[in-house]
């Protein structure tokens, strides 16, 4: 028999589009892929050497260290006090991850119990609502208001009784969106206000133009009294396919998660960790033609959007652009007619959250040449079915 709480879980998005994906080129379709955020740039070579090295190393016959390498948590919390002026202990508020997806399904697993209540964006990473449901507690959508903010002031006392877990991500997948600092800071002062443990992923802190810097929040004023944050390889470094990510902050909720993975796993593979090693301690002179490559596809992409009919706004940080869905489409509908016709993957706004619905992501994971191509297959279909 299924786990009922496994059983209970609506099918994952993803996999249906993989598989309409999957049948389309089954019957020899040649797609335009702009549905997964999968970085399409090279691992930096610092970091390739790295792992070349570490896979000569004796060390990696034994056992990986249970809450990190002391290379990756030196790494890491360094990069943390150069890019964000934040200072850590490596030994008590740092935690190596196999993803910070995997960590944001552990943070919960460890900190909310059945009848309990997890605070999400209405529109979300899916891991957020799908980690709190296999905990058997209860996933509450906050309202996204128009400039990004979670609108926490829509929450119920009922629902704030039962809250344990609230969890942002600025900048948002898919949403794009950035806030203030002051807003963080008003995030943190609630979470203290209501005893909450504030999740901040941050998987975006790199990518990010116009002269925009990501803040972490970690630099409010106290927030290491209610804060853990997550960090990951995966996008600033082109590195999703290595597993690394750390999370950083409130002393008693990274041993909580430590004592949590401890239970079912036995630590980060030590070449991913001497991998992110190298890429934090390189972060400086890796990110910034990675981020250059981004920008470009943004411009590009955005300026042939724009040219097809398209109101689009430059989005200030991550790898996407948010969009409405055309009137006389619902979110499959419109994802079917792109993948059918012109062959175009996106990702259709309901894998967001019902909050998502009529609205499309498109990822910046294709040369600049190929998004115009897409932003011109975009606009022909719009116009064709206006």
């Amino acid at each position: 028999m299924p786990a009922r709480t496994l059983d209970a879980i609506p099918p994952y998005v993803f996999y249906e589009l993989d598989a309409r994906r999957a049948r389309h080129r089954a019957a020899g379709k040649q797609l335009l892929d702009v549905g997964i955020g999968s970085p399409d740039g090279p691992i930096p070579e610092v970091v390739v050497e790295a792992m070349r090295t570490a896979a000569g190393e004796r060390a990696l016959s034994g056992y990986p260290f249970f809450q990190g390498h002391p290379r990756f948590a030196d790494a890491a919390t360094q990069y943390m006090a150069r890019r964000f002026g934040v200072t850590l202990d490596p030994r008590h508020e740092f935690l190596a991850l196999a993803g910070s997806k995997e960590g944001i399904a552990e943070l919960i697993q460890a900190h909310v119990d059945p009848g309990d209540a997890v605070l999400v964006p209405a529109v979300h990473y899916p891991v957020y609502a799908r980690a709190t449901l296999l905990a058997g507690a209860e996933p509450v959508f906050v309202p996204l208001l128009a400039d990004g903010r979670m609108d926490v002031d829509a929450i119920d006392a009922a629902t704030m009784r039962r809250a344990r877990v609230m969890i942002v991500n600025y900048p948002g997948n898919p949403t794009t969106a950035t806030v203030p600092f002051e807003e963080l800071t008003r995030l943190v002062d609630f979470a203290r206000q209501h005893k909450l443990l504030l999740l901040s992923d941050l998987a975006y802190s790199e990518l990010a133009y116009d002269g925009y810097r990501v803040p972490s929040l970690l630099e409010v004023p106290g927030a290491m009294d209610v804060v853990v944050e997550t960090h990951t390889c995966s996008k600033s470094f082109n590195m999703a396919g290595v597993r690394c990510a750390f999370m950083v902050g409130q002393r008693a909720a990274i041993a909580r998660v430590d004592g949590y993975r401890a239970n079912i796993g036995y630590g980060v593979s030590t070449l991913a960790q001497l991998a992110g090693a190298a890429a934090f301690t390189h972060a400086d002179t890796i990110v910034p033609p990675i981020v250059h490559e981004y920008n470009g596809r943004r411009d590009a992409l955005v300026l042939a959007l724009r040219d097809a009919g398209w109101p689009v706004t430059a989005p200030r940080a991550t790898m996407y652009l948010w969009l409405d869905v055309p009137a006389g489409y619902d979110d499959w509908g419109w994802v079917d007619a792109l993948m059918g016709g012109p062959g175009v993957v996106v990702t259709p706004g309901l894998a967001f959250g019902d909050a998502g619905r009529g609205k499309f992501r498109v990822s910046l994971v294709q040369p600049a040449d190929v998004l115009e191509r897409v932003a011109g297959f975009l606009g022909e279909l719009r116009t064709t079915e206006a």
